[in-house]
């Protein structure tokens, strides 16, 4: 495959794990995607979510480029409603500074998870609505357009990309931006706004044609089974945050299999289990395919997290391999 992969790793914690030691996981994993051949590493920004160690994306994005030395890094992405652009401007500049030429700049519109980290953050729902203003803010700080100069991003050309679901594409089609998309509120309506940044793209000092990043969630093992319970610790989860409001960390597959679910945290199961790419690798081939002539990506943001990190190592080398990015070992 000619399409680009890449990684996105959210710093989720396992049971019995501190946060420190999934940070450090984080930074060991990108090295090991890096070995691997993968195109970028991205962090991610959660707060007040007790699964999730990565709080502060473009601190732990400074600790991943240093550990590395030839993979892309950046963050997917930093929620810009919660920050003020100037402050962002100055934080990618000191990282592209640092490390010239490989950092990336993915940037979200959403806001807190609940109305007490908002209130933490001083930001509330209604700051989403100027998510246009504040990122023709940000890019004006490295163009050299705003009054105040950001040092030391002026005229420095990090790469940024939009962060969207649904018609949040607008956005980075009108500041002609990368795009990076998933199917979150199902492919139909992930293949609309693909199609509607596409005809709306404004080409731009960034990007001088559309690009499209589709994340998904990708699992690849040496049967099929063992590929689907790859899935379930992540789903679990999900399941769990949506019926007492809280992440837990990831749990084995075997420990969710004896648990006694509730009608209501199977049905939320069940249907987090839907959606995926997995299986053994022909199955994955033939499924990466079909969904890149459906949607036309020219990237692919890997975004799996599971309980086993020996196992969740083994699925993004058996991707490497099946894609390209790894040639098999002889």
């Amino acid at each position: 495959m000619t399409t680009r992969f890449s990684v996105l790793d959210r710093s989720r914690t396992r049971q019995g794990q501190r946060h420190a030691e999934a940070l450090r996981e984080t930074v060991a994993f990108a090295r090991q995607a890096e070995a691997l051949g993968y195109h970028r590493f991205w962090v991610s920004e959660h707060h007040g979510v007790p699964g999730v160690a990565g709080s502060a994306p473009t601190v732990l994005a400074a600790a991943v480029a240093a550990a590395t030395s030839r993979i892309r890094v950046g963050t997917g992405g930093v929620m810009l409603p919660n920050h003020q652009p100037l402050v962002v401007a100055e934080q990618f500049g000191v990282l592209e500074s640092l490390h010239p030429g490989r950092i990336d700049m993915g940037l979200g519109r959403s806001v807190g998870f609940t109305g007490g980290v908002r209130r933490a953050l001083g930001h509330g729902k209604d700051d989403a609505e100027h998510f246009g203003e504040q990122l023709a803010e940000l890019l004006g700080y490295f163009t050299g357009d705003q009054r105040v100069h950001a040092r030391p991003s002026e005229g420095l050309r990090v790469s940024p990309f939009v962060l969207a679901t649904g018609s949040s594409a607008r956005f980075a089609a009108e500041a002609g931006l990368p795009l990076v998309i998933g199917a979150y509120r199902g492919e139909d309506a992930m293949l609309r706004a693909i199609e509607a940044y596409r005809a709306q793209f404004r080409p731009s000092v960034w990007s001088p044609a559309p690009y499209v990043v589709v994340s998904s969630t990708i699992a690849v093992a040496g049967t099929s089974e063992r590929a689907r319970r790859l899935l379930m610790p992540e789903a679990w989860s999900s399941a769990y945050s949506r019926t007492h409001g809280v992440f837990p960390p990831l749990s084995s597959a075997d420990e969710i299999d004896s648990l006694t679910m509730t009608e209501r945290e199977r049905k939320f199961f069940d249907e987090a289990m839907l959606g995926h790419i997995h299986g053994t690798a022909d199955e994955v081939a033939d499924a990466l395919h079909a969904l890149t002539a459906r949607t036309g990506a020219d990237e692919f943001l890997v975004t799996t997290s599971t309980f086993d990190r020996a196992e969740l190592l083994d699925s993004y080398r058996r991707l490497a391999e099946l894609t390209g990015v790894l040639a098999p070992a002889r």
